[in-house]
């Protein structure tokens, strides 16, 4: 191991200190460091700025937790490892700003195990490097190694697992067989497989470091709503009822039930094929009721059974489409009616070979309209009567 430590220094500390390789590893990584500063008076503050980067107020702020530093050895040595490792002058400034105790890390103790660790799991000094950089803190700890060799399993690739840190770096500080294994085993026993776990908790971070009775009422509401454990459906049911108390959903449950006119049974279909509905707000769901059911005549059970359409943007989608088959209705340009929802659901790019391309003659201005129509505007022709 002392080898294998020594080999790992040798990538990382300046090419002055290799000619030190035969040295203890202690007197290796002081030899990484400028000698300590014989002013008794170090000026954290000005260290900050002057050789780690920082700006006047980020350094004001950091200096407090760094009182106790007397001499620049320590960090020196960090800044050197740092170097070794790969990180720009930017990327130190900005972990030195938002963990300054980083600086007060031993090398010989701490970052560079981690380091062997990391490197025996397959990772690269730039992979280490960015690493470091979403870590902060946590990088510090010497569990490190072993808890990102799980999270590599769980997550499949190193891609993956810097997608999920890179908005949840606590994700390292959580207890690796408390809580982690422990909703994962959960989720397992929910029917969920092991990639469908690596999915759900790339897009639903927070899933890994839940208290596991909350995730108990979350499952529980999904099924409760009508969406099984093992559908297709019950991961996205699992990231729209994971922030809403059962008297919020149960609340919104009802707001739809009366905004569209469903029935009990129509609500359970309507939010089972569509669980995003929960976290639409009321004001949207109110307008869209209006439309399509007074406006573009549509049945409450219709609207049910194709819940997807409620997710696009009425002003931007929903109202211009209905206002271009109204218009070539009423102007005998279509041969047969079309139904709604696949109006709805067609890409732009084949909404405007079925119904705009087709009528350039005829109607000329049919392109323009429907772009004016798309801004929140209506048109004079689109005004019917």
């Amino acid at each position: 191991m002392l080898r294998l430590h020594k080999y790992v220094l040798t990538q990382l500390l300046p090419s002055s200190s290799l000619s030190a390789i035969s040295l203890p590893l202690h007197r290796l990584i002081s030899a990484a460091a400028p000698a300590v500063s014989p002013n008794p008076s170090f000026a954290v503050e000005d260290y900050l700025v002057a050789t780690c980067g920082l700006t006047r107020p980020q350094a004001a702020k950091a200096s407090a937790k760094l009182s106790h530093l007397k001499s620049p050895a320590k960090p020196d040595a960090v800044l050197s490892f740092l170097a070794g490792l790969g990180l720009s002058t930017a990327d130190v400034a900005a972990l030195v700003a938002k963990d300054p105790k980083f600086l007060c890390a031993g090398v010989e103790r701490t970052l560079a195990p981690v380091v062997v660790g990391l490197t025996g799991l397959g990772l690269s000094r730039p992979e280490i490097a960015r690493l470091v950089s979403l870590a902060g803190e946590k990088f510090r700890g010497r569990s490190v190694a072993s808890k990102l060799s799980y999270f590599l399993s769980l997550f499949g690739s190193y891609d993956n697992l810097l997608r999920v840190l890179k908005h949840s770096p606590n994700l390292l500080g959580c207890d690796l067989d408390k809580i982690v294994k422990s909703n994962v085993a959960f989720l397992l026993e929910c029917g969920l497989g092991s990639c469908d776990i690596a999915k759900l908790c790339i897009s639903s971070r927070w899933l890994l470091s839940a208290n596991l009775e909350r995730l108990r009422a979350m499952m529980a509401c999904a099924e409760g709503i009508g969406v099984p454990r093992g559908s297709g459906m019950f991961r996205p049911m699992l990231r729209a009822v994971a922030f809403l108390s059962q008297e919020k959903i149960t609340a919104k449950l009802n707001y739809m039930k009366n905004t569209f006119r469903w029935s009990d049974a129509e609500v359970g279909i309507a939010i089972s094929k569509a669980p995003t509905l929960l976290t639409r707000d009321k004001e949207s769901l109110q307008h869209r009721s209006e439309f399509l059911i007074s406006v573009v005549g549509l049945a409450p059970a219709y609207i049910a059974y194709r819940p997807a359409m409620l997710m696009y943007s009425l002003e931007g989608r929903i109202r211009p489409r209905y206002y271009v088959v109204k218009f070539l209705k009423q102007n005998g340009l279509l041969d047969h009616d079309r139904d709604f929802y696949n109006t709805v659901m067609v890409s732009e790019k084949v909404f405007m070979e079925r119904f705009i391309c087709p009528h350039k003659k005829a109607a000329a201005h049919l392109a323009e309209d429907y772009a004016t129509a798309c801004r929140g505007e209506v048109p004079a022709r689109f005004t019917f009567t």
